[in-house]
């Protein structure tokens, strides 16, 4: 590990104007590749205190040996030098943007004296119109076999072409219709090439004006009775029709537009583009990238742009780009993208309309994308087992945690305040085992006690259950009852009355908390209080992603690609949904309750029907109870439980308006779904798999 002050620049040798920098390691390897609009002043953010800088920053530059910059005049050709750097040399530090696949093109070869409609795949070459991407080569395939009957352009590779050629004789394609057959001089090489020119018009989305022009002739072949080639030109236009249907109409202004977004966490990023042009999706593809540097959504945004359009020139850059998040400074990028179109490109982020709501879907694409890409990587045996023993040896573990509990604190300015258990066994999510708390030993903010409190009571149900099974009378068997949330005798035994195993019989190798070094420190402290030594505990803190252990001054930094820490991670952002999902259902069954949920047997159904029949809560309490028995399938004994749940709810006195005096018709409450006043006291929530 190097001292980055042995190779820091001396004061004033580095310039005050745009430029490139390399990092570059002892073997001199390009790592780092970065560009600035002041040298002096980025390069300076590099070498100050180590424990100042993001963990990933600080990785780079303890690895890096010496640094190395280049001066130009703008920030626009600083822009261009550093992709042409970071294709070149390919630094370990750099974001780098992966394709999920090769994404096929339709591609027509201009650059050939027959041009050839075909599926392409890799670098783009030079006199070739290209269109895509395509998600599959068959979509390209299928909308190329509609297309031939308007546009009959040669599809044959080079060896069929000259074989034909030679013989005289077209392929199948040429005698039933589907190519001019260039061949054997059906029609000329200029002819040829402008029906691949009309080809090409119709997929960068000139359509209606074919469509009419086949119209036209079909309606005059009619008129003049030549039925059989109005027919085929009947089937023309439903060709094109039908090829014009496999991509909507998703912009009614035709406009020609990319769409980028970008769905990230702490370590990984996805990027998906909607290609539009003619106001229809023409293609798409997406990106997965690891986050080896700290960076904003701008940054990955100005990465994306230089992956997309480094190479591209002309109409292959849009008029439009649509983006989630501006780079910052925004003006040399959309110079640069000017440049490589030869005219003005807007580059911004959709407010509302079509073009909002289209990015939306490009956002959820990006979004599935970034999750179906952990799946993947969360399913292989192999990379889990390799988390695991990271984990193990970071953590200096004796074995690797085969069962890991995860534990997350979720509250809104202190109400609702309630704790999350998730529960991973071999790298995998057992949702079977999730747990759910309300904090129950105090009321308001503490997230500290609270993660005290949970670990308290989850451990204290694991020793009973471990007293009950016999554990603690070697191996003899022990009679001691369960005892549920409420201090009841409820069984004993490892598993419920249908075979399931109870709730808290199984410990954990390692216990998880979301926080730092106070979160660990009360987990460790409960677990203290009840002689429980055998379990390992950390933290896993969100703003730097560090691992904290008991009693620790500094945490464990894992590497950035350790598979361990991005298990920690999928395990810790796990318990903080389910946490925030228990808290949000807690806050809106707060917000609906009314005094008719206290009722036995009363369900939606019938609630439904006694406020429609009264009107509103209000009328319902002043009714008596043969009134309240007219309503369908509300008995009487019902109806005195509701008489006497309504009554226990009143009001002590009615609402007064202060400043008149005048006596309120509405109770005071929230608002129910039904759109009456309610009550906002909370119901008990102890119901199913909450503890």
């Amino acid at each position: 590990m190097a001292d980055p002050s042995s190779y820091r620049p001396k004061p004033g040798e580095i310039p005050d104007s745009p430029g490139v920098y390399r990092f570059r390691d002892e073997h001199r390897r390009v790592i780092y590749v970065g560009k600035a609009k002041s040298l002096r002043q980025r390069l300076a953010n590099y070498f100050q205190d180590l424990a100042g800088l993001h963990p990933r920053t600080r990785s780079m530059v303890t690895t890096a040996a010496s640094v190395e910059w280049t001066v130009v005049s703008t920030e626009v050709e600083a822009l261009q030098l550093e992709y042409s750097w970071i294709k070149e040399y390919d630094p370990r530090f750099n974001v780098k943007y992966r394709d999920d696949k090769s994404y096929p093109y339709l591609a027509v070869t201009m650059n050939e004296e027959y041009p050839r409609v075909q599926v392409m795949r890799g670098h783009k070459k030079k006199g070739v119109r290209y269109f895509g991407p395509y998600a599959h080569a068959w979509a390209i395939r299928d909308t190329v076999d509609l297309l031939l009957r308007v546009f009959p352009v040669r599809t044959c590779s080079a060896g069929v072409f000259k074989n034909a050629a030679r013989t005289g004789r077209p392929c199948l394609l040429g005698y039933i219709g589907k190519c001019s057959a260039p061949c054997v001089d059906r029609v000329s090489a200029e002819e040829h090439r402008e029906l691949a020119d009309e080809f090409c018009d119709f997929m960068t989305g000139r359509t209606n004006t074919y469509i009419r022009r086949l119209e036209k002739q079909m309606a005059e072949a009619a008129d003049d009775m030549e039925y059989e080639r109005a027919a085929r030109l009947r089937d023309d236009i439903g060709a094109l029709k039908k090829a014009m249907e496999k991509n909507a109409v998703v912009l009614a202004d035709a406009t020609d537009a990319d769409l980028i977004a970008v769905a990230e966490d702490e370590l990984e990023a996805a990027v998906q583009i909607f290609h539009v042009r003619g106001g229809r999706v023409r293609g798409q593809r997406g990106w997965v990238t690891d986050k080896v540097e700290e960076i904003t959504t701008g940054a990955l945004v100005e990465h994306a742009l230089q992956q997309l359009y480094g190479e591209e020139t002309g109409d292959a850059v849009p008029k439009e780009v649509l983006v989630p998040a501006l780079p910052d400074p925004v003006e040399p990028v959309q110079e640069w993208l000017a440049g490589r179109r030869g005219s003005g490109v807007s580059l911004r982020i959709p407010q509302r309309g079509d073009k909002k709501a289209l990015m939306e879907t490009v956002q959820r694409n990006a979004q599935q994308a970034l999750v179906l890409h952990k799946t993947k990587r969360a399913s292989d045996l192999t990379t889990r087992s390799r988390a695991l023993e990271e984990i193990a040896d970071a953590l200096d573990l004796d074995s690797a945690p085969l069962r890991i509990e995860c534990y997350d604190i979720s509250h809104l300015q202190g109400d609702d305040v309630v704790a999350s258990m998730v529960v991973f066994e071999d790298g995998l999510a057992r949702k079977s085992e999730y747990r759910r708390f309300q904090i129950k030993g105090f009321a308001g903010q503490d997230d500290v006690r609270s993660m005290h409190e949970v670990i308290t009571r989850r451990f204290r149900r694991y020793l009973a259950e471990k007293e009950k099974t016999g554990e603690w009378t070697d191996g003899e068997s022990a009679e001691t009852p369960e005892i549920d949330r409420n201090g009841e005798i409820v069984g004993t035994g490892l598993t419920e009355d249908d075979g399931r195993p109870k709730k808290f019989a199984y410990p954990p190798q390692l216990v998880v908390v979301d926080g730092g070094a106070p979160q660990v420190a009360a987990a460790r402290r409960a677990m203290d209080e009840l002689g429980i030594d055998d379990i390992a505990v950390c933290g896993l803190a969100k703003r730097l992603e560090e691992v904290w252990l008991p009693g620790d001054d500094d945490p464990v930094v894992l590497p950035r690609t350790s598979e361990g820490l991005y298990l920690l991670q999928r395990v810790r952002d796990e318990a903080h949904r389910f946490a925030i999902s228990y808290q949000r259902t807690k806050r809106s069954k707060r917000f609906r309750s009314s005094p008719l949920d206290d009722v036995p047997g009363l369900g939606d159904t019938r609630k439904q029907a006694l406020l429609k029949h009264f009107g509103s809560l209000k009328k319902l309490r002043s009714a008596t109870i043969d009134q309240i028995c007219e309503v369908p399938g509300i008995g009487r004994k019902t109806a005195e439980t509701i008489a006497v749940a309504l009554a226990r709810s009143a009001p002590a006195a009615p609402a007064v308006n202060t400043a008149t005096g005048e006596i309120m018709e509405e109770e005071p409450g929230t608002m129910g779904s039904s759109g009456e006043p309610v009550t906002t006291g909370a119901p008990d929530e102890r119901r199913g798999q909450e503890t």
